[in-house]
């Protein structure tokens, strides 16, 4: 019981990576230049989640704006807020879900506790 304990844990810290990086995307979608990033997540042994942080290197649309040296082109953010808003709810759902198995594993630890004694 304690390795689902373990791996529901695991899961809920790989989570919360994806989420900070998501959140770090939304706030930087109007910064110039600013290059998205991802979480993957990949299988630890012999349990548990890891993630890893991608910075994505596409570029961002280029736009022409006024600047005091006169007009330049500006490469944008390659940020899109159609892709980080659903990732955010998909993250907050397996966010859920770990959650609950960690609730799970907990009352069933205590239902043995309280058969054994």
């Amino acid at each position: 019981m304690i390795s689902g304990i373990h791996s529901a844990l695991s899961g809920l810290t790989a989570i919360q990576k994806k989420i900070e990086s998501n959140a770090n995307n939304v706030a930087n979608v109007n910064t110039d230049g600013y290059k998205k990033t991802r979480v993957t997540l990949h299988e630890q042994e012999p349990q548990g989640i890891q993630a890893v942080v991608q910075k994505i290197e596409t570029p961002g649309p280029m736009v022409y704006e006024q600047t005091p040296a006169g007009e330049t082109l500006v490469e944008k953010s390659n940020v899109e807020l159609s892709e980080e808003l659903p990732n955010m709810m998909l993250s907050r759902r397996f966010f859920q879900a770990n959650l609950k198995t960690v609730q799970v594993e907990d009352e069933m630890l205590g239902s043995l506790l309280d058969i054994k004694s």
